[in-house]
């Protein structure tokens, strides 16, 4: 177990948030009862506690209606769903040739209608996604912002902006999804990451540990704010026993774990899942609900880089 003191510790530094200076940054790592926890003790805090207020050095591309081509963020659709309204964000990288092979990173979005008076917006769009890129720096992967899927009226498929959609429809989508864009694409599938903002860092282990089929998809997973079983949610098998049954599909593949400010409850919740897993839980020293910390200069994208090269052996040594 580790220990309630450090706890306790972790969350008053976490929380105060009108302390202004900079702690030295370190690396815990606890090997206990089979689990693997990493997180960092101590970071910076900005005086006006913004992610807004730090320059941003990458901007993630517009997404367009033509041909997919090396550096375009392109709109596409999965055969079968052609005649419907289903869309995905497709980015090849900049260095992308058709005959190379190139790890997959799968983001799915937060939920729609949110925004807050920092000055987070999310709405639930593929479009708004992220992560994938400043992971990437927009080279070396192949980047696919997934929509969940619901059915309408009169049986009408078309992106989902709130929550799950039709479970079933959303998994088929995903799984058809990763397999045509690697072979369209050259994505290497023993290399595919599995990523996600809010409700997408939820559906990492809601939606993609869900079954055994699409479980086996994943080389690691990217979860930033929000996990799995922390908290009850307006859905069916929210609950901390129901996610840990997804977990256990897990069998020891890595999970970066982040989450604003506070990681504390997200720690005791892997604690009393009891499985085993190779978890990087990292607290973002910003209290935004947001995931475009990754497009900014600070430590805790250098530490993410490094989790996703320890993952998949394979990320952008050029550009910002």
């Amino acid at each position: 177990m580790i220990q309630n003191d450090f706890n306790a510790m972790e969350v008053k530094r976490m929380r105060n948030r009108s302390r202004l200076g900079s702690f030295s940054c370190w690396l815990l790592c606890l090997q206990v009862c089979g689990f693997a926890f990493s997180f960092w003790s101590g970071f910076s805090i900005v005086a006006n506690d913004n992610i807004h207020s730090v320059p941003a050095d990458l901007v993630v591309p517009e997404l367009t209606r033509c041909k997919a081509s090396a550096g375009k963020r392109v709109e596409d659709v999965t055969p079968g769903w052609e005649q419907s309204e289903v869309r995905h964000a497709l980015y090849l990288p900049r260095d992308w040739l058709p005959d190379g092979s190139y790890p997959v990173l799968i983001e799915y979005p937060g939920n729609g209608g949110f925004r807050n008076e920092l000055g987070d917006v999310s709405d639930g769009t593929p479009e708004s996604c992220m992560l994938g890129y400043g992971l990437s720096a927009g080279e070396g992967f192949l980047w696919i912002s997934l929509p969940f899927v619901e059915v309408a009226s009169g049986g009408i498929k078309r992106n989902c902006h709130q929550w799950w959609g039709d479970v079933e429809e959303t998994k088929k989508y995903c799984i058809e999804t990763v397999r045509d864009v690697c072979k369209k694409f050259g994505g290497d599938e023993s290399r595919v990451v599995l990523c996600g903002f809010s409700r997408g860092a939820i559906a990492c282990n809601y939606l993609g540990l869900h079954d055994d089929e699409i479980a086996s998809l994943w080389r690691g997973f990217f979860c930033h704010s929000h996990y799995d079983g922390v908290r009850p949610w307006p859905y069916p098998e929210s609950d901390l026993p129901s996610a840990i049954k997804r977990l256990r599909r897990l069998q020891g593949r890595p999970q970066w774990i982040s989450h604003e400010m506070d990681i504390a409850p997200i720690q005791s919740s892997l604690q009393k899942s009891g499985v085993p897993g190779s978890f990087t839980i990292i607290p973002i020293p910003y209290p935004n609900h947001s995931s475009n910390w990754v497009l900014r200069d600070i430590p805790e994208r250098v530490r993410a880089r490094e989790w996703l090269r320890n993952t998949i052996g394979a990320i952008p040594s050029n550009g910002p």
